[in-house]
């Protein structure tokens, strides 16, 4: 055959290959992505302008609901039930709810909301063997101030500062006194009861069905040996492979290669062996296309397939933000309480960036994640810094 025209025959399939990926990506990325994931609030294709105000305000609306249903099963408890039973010595797991006045969202009642869902699964568990000890700590000053929290103390033991701890943090910024606070219920927790283990929740994270049962999972491995903290939670929106983590990189890269792999595999059993092997250029314009495909549709979607078992949920390096969940395991709530005393919280140092730095800068210490979230973050309304008149989900 003469050299033009084989190079021609070349051409025309290069030619041919490039246009078959064009139309492949402009169907993926222009028509059946956007058709999918327009509603999908962590997605790149997500229509903010359409959907958001509209998905926040049934979130808030459901939130709402939830918080009035807790009330009155909180109220009917108490007027049903004995006091609390004493809490038991050296429990394997205690969770202690941190919660404080709010000044906005008072009628979501998210204390209530938490502890109700705590309830039922404690009660899942059965008296024989039990989950966990629950502690509610109250930081402020008087019963009258937390009204929520009084309706618990019935079911579950309550503590409060005193008022001499609580003129005292008057005067520090809301940054140092939320540290404070949070340092004072795990020393409360380790007082009173000291635990193997220990969780902290924030009264504004919701923990989810599964909860023990991942949480027993993730302390029967090797790496909770060796770990200051595990985080429970980490915001969904900043859960994306493009952030500066590095372990996302290469899970993103692993991801995309095999995804090209099962691609192959797929045009070979569906065409059989006509189809030509695959050059270097085909394979990485697979492994991109299939990276740009879990990114743009979203990776929050992807973690939640992790869910049908808790042997599935990933443990990696831990992130900054946030703190609303968190696991300790063995005797590490004292450690941190230890370190957290060493540091002055302020505004942009609040206690989250506080113990990540702390951890990264202390010897032999090391901090980890689990993926996907153990609790869903219910806050609309914070605490702590200024609220918007109509929250957002993002």
């Amino acid at each position: 055959m003469p050299r033009w025209k084989a190079a021609v025959l070349q051409r025309a399939r290069w030619s041919s290959g490039v246009v078959q990926a064009a139309v492949l990506c402009v169907l993926t990325f222009g028509l059946v992505l956007p058709l999918c994931c327009h509603r999908c609030l962590y997605s790149y294709y997500f229509l903010r302008s359409v959907y958001l105000d509209w998905m926040s305000d049934v979130a808030l609306q459901e939130s709402y609901e939830r918080g009035q249903q807790a009330l009155r099963y909180w109220q009917n408890l108490a007027a049903a039930e004995s006091p609390a039973s004493p809490l038991s010595k050296r429990p394997d797991l205690l969770v202690t709810v941190v919660t404080a006045q709010r000044t906005e969202g008072r009628d979501f009642h998210y204390l209530l909301q938490v502890m109700h869902r705590l309830d039922v699964l404690l009660r899942s568990c059965g008296d024989t063997e039990p989950c966990a000890e629950v502690l509610v700590c109250d930081v402020e000053s008087s019963p009258s101030r937390t009204e929520d929290a009084s309706l618990l103390e019935k079911r579950f033991r309550v503590v409060r500062r005193s008022l001499e701890e609580k003129k005292v943090s008057e005067y520090l910024n809301v940054f140092e006194k939320e540290k404070r606070d949070y340092i004072y219920c795990l020393r409360k927790g380790w007082e009173l009861l000291n635990p193997r283990n220990v969780v902290v929740l924030e009264d504004d994270a919701l923990p989810r069905m599964d909860f023990f049962t991942v949480i027993r999972d993730l302390l029967t491995r090797r790496f909770a040996l060796n770990s200051l903290y595990v985080k429970l939670y980490h915001p969904e929106r900043l859960q994306r492979y493009w952030n500066p983590e590095p372990y996302r990189i290469l899970e993103w890269a692993g991801l995309g290669l095999v995804g090209a792999t099962v691609l192959l595999l797929f045009s070979v059993a569906l065409c059989g062996p006509r189809v030509p092997s695959p050059s270097p250029v085909v394979l990485l314009f697979l492994v991109l296309y299939v990276m740009a495909v879990v990114e743009l549709g979203g990776r929050h979607y992807l973690l939640e397939l992790r869910r049908v078992s808790p042997q599935l949920y990933a443990v990696s390096p831990a992130t900054e933000c946030c703190t609303p969940a968190m696991l300790y395991p063995g005797n590490a709530s004292a450690r941190v309480a230890a370190l957290l005393d060493r540091v002055k919280c302020i505004k942009g140092y609040a206690k989250d960036m506080a113990l990540y730095q702390l951890a990264r800068n202390t010897p032999g210490e090391r901090a980890h994640s689990v993926e996907p979230n153990l609790i869903t973050h219910i806050g609309a309304f914070s605490s702590v810094r200024p609220n918007p008149p109509h929250p957002k989900l993002l």
